[in-house]
């Protein structure tokens, strides 16, 4: 009786070799064929059957068992319908909520602001107006906005002018939803700093960049009715964060 389970044992750890022998296979072949490949981050399959997803930092690439081939490109299962790849890079880029330094943010309350919504955004961002201009559509949340300079030097002096105003909300809608200039002032930006090693730690390359309750990341000016999308679904999804 106790032959089945150590055959199933057996199997299993000569499966975990196969594997463990194919990526190294995989990794072997890359890295001299293509150099930029050198430091592959992992390897492992796909459900496709015969092809491989190769990750390096959260870029995703695709091969064959021995790496004679790559493919740079987006995997759709069509029987549900879904993006793979897109899929992949929510869960690699995700950021834990309770990681994000609160601190170094200002908090705009909106209704009973019992959801939860971060954002990264830079004061010279045309996307940015955008977004901020749509959001007022955006009822019962608390966002945290993290000042990222990162288009220019004049990003830096408008952050500071924010970060260091006596009332920080009336000085960023004023600038991003009024159009109205913010007037000089100064004070310790360290946080400002913070926020930029912050983002390059977890590659926020561009604005607005929006994290959710649930650790989802979503790039770009979406809508108010997106917002309220990914809202719900971090709130079903976290019900403690709420």
């Amino acid at each position: 009786m106790k032959l089945i389970p150590t055959l199933l044992a057996a199997a299993a750890l000569a499966s975990g070799f196969a594997a463990t022998a194919q990526e190294a296979d995989i990794r072997k072949a890359l890295a001299e064929r293509i150099p930029q490949m050198d430091k592959i981050d992992e390897v492992r399959p796909t459900p496709m059957k015969g092809l491989y997803e190769v990750r390096i930092g959260t870029d995703l690439f695709y091969t064959d068992a021995k790496g004679n081939y790559v493919i740079q490109g987006e995997l759709i299962d069509t029987k549900v319908r879904r993006n793979l790849t897109e899929d992949r890079i929510a869960k690699l880029t995700a950021v834990e909520f309770s990681a994000l330094p609160l601190k170094d943010a200002f908090t705009i309350v909106r209704g009973d602001g019992k959801r939860k919504l971060a954002v990264f955004e830079d004061p010279n961002c045309g996307y940015c107006k955008r977004f901020e201009r749509d959001l007022q559509n955006v009822d019962n949340v608390t966002v945290y906005l993290f000042l990222y300079p990162i288009l220019s030097p004049d990003s830096a002096e408008k952050s500071r002018n924010i970060w260091c105003s006596k009332d920080q909300v009336t000085a960023w809608q004023d600038l991003m939803v009024r159009d109205k200039p913010v007037p000089a002032a100064s004070c310790d930006t360290s946080a400002l700093q913070r926020n930029l090693a912050f983002g390059r730690k977890h590659k926020i390359t561009g604005t607005p960049t929006l994290i959710f309750a649930n650790g989802a990341r979503v790039p770009g000016a979406v809508g108010a009715k997106e917002v309220e999308k990914r809202l719900a679904e971090a709130s079903s999804e976290n019900p403690a964060a709420n």
